[in-house]
């Protein structure tokens, strides 16, 4: 009897001592910290905000703002090099050669993005979508350049109207210039190339055939390329919407007996 009541003391104490020292060597849990908990998680960097000067609209009107700037500055005989002189010099090399070639020529950057995109070149946007930016691209040119040809009312150098500032042709063409490059520069930029040096023929034949002064041209070209960025910032392909009408089509080459022609293949897509 007294051995069992001395190893029950002897098991309790054990017992107790071995408690005692678990909860000296296990520390404590420490209440949550919730005084953080809105911090970065993970260390992922911040988002940093580019300065101004580097946004997107910057980029997109820097260069026409040049352009459009050179002619404001030599409009009406102004700058250090008029539109006079310019004029005088074209035509020491060109006396006597005119065209209307540049009529025909302002369309020209559309018909190598036609063919470009027939051959495969895949463009950035769809074909769905290039016809909307080239649609609200040419609102906005037409827009910009007529209201201000009304406003500024400069006689041509042939004395024909007084519309001349800024031409219409050059804004033309490098605007559908600007959207051969906007489509293809991923590709190659020899497309861009190739159509802003159609462009620049236009501005140089619309001097040669006596319709423009040099600010006319320059001022033009930069409405062109300005209309054609700002369509692009705008646009929301489709608002998030991929289309679906002309993505399955191709356009394929026919050749039959008597004649040639253009075979269109369309594949409803899901």
């Amino acid at each position: 009897m007294a051995t069992s009541f001395r190893f029950a003391w002897l098991l309790a104490g054990g017992l107790s001592m071995s408690s005692t020292a678990l909860a000296q060597v296990t520390p404590p849990v420490a209440a949550p910290d919730t005084t953080h908990k809105f911090e970065n998680p993970g260390g992922v960097p911040a988002v940093v905000k580019k300065p101004w000067y580097r946004g997107k609209l910057v980029k997109a009107v820097v260069v026409p703002a040049a352009l459009i700037g050179y002619g404001a500055y030599t409009f009406n005989g102004g700058g250090f090099y008029t539109n006079q002189q310019a004029n005088r010099d074209i035509h020491r090399l060109f006396p006597t050669y005119r065209t209307s070639l540049d009529n025909y020529l302002i369309f020209a950057p559309y018909a190598e993005l036609g063919l470009v995109a027939l051959a495969g070149v895949e463009s950035r946007n769809d074909r769905l979508n290039t016809l909307l930016v080239i649609g609200k691209s040419e609102v906005i040119m037409l827009a910009t350049v007529f209201a201000v040809k009304n406003l500024t009312r400069e006689t041509r150098p042939d004395g024909s109207d007084n519309l001349s500032f800024p031409s219409g042709h050059t804004a033309q063409a490098f605007l559908a210039a600007s959207i051969v490059h906007n489509e293809f520069r991923d590709k190659s930029q020899w497309y861009g190339i190739g159509a802003y040096t159609i462009a620049t023929g236009v501005g140089a034949l619309r001097m040669i055939n006596t319709k423009h002064w040099q600010s006319d041209v320059v001022a033009g070209a930069g409405f062109g390329i300005l209309s054609a960025h700002l369509a692009y910032l705008s646009h929301r392909n489709r608002w998030g919407r991929k289309p679906r009408l002309l993505d399955g089509t191709t356009f394929t080459p026919t050749v039959y007996p008597g004649g040639a022609g253009l075979g269109l293949m369309w594949r409803p897509t899901k």
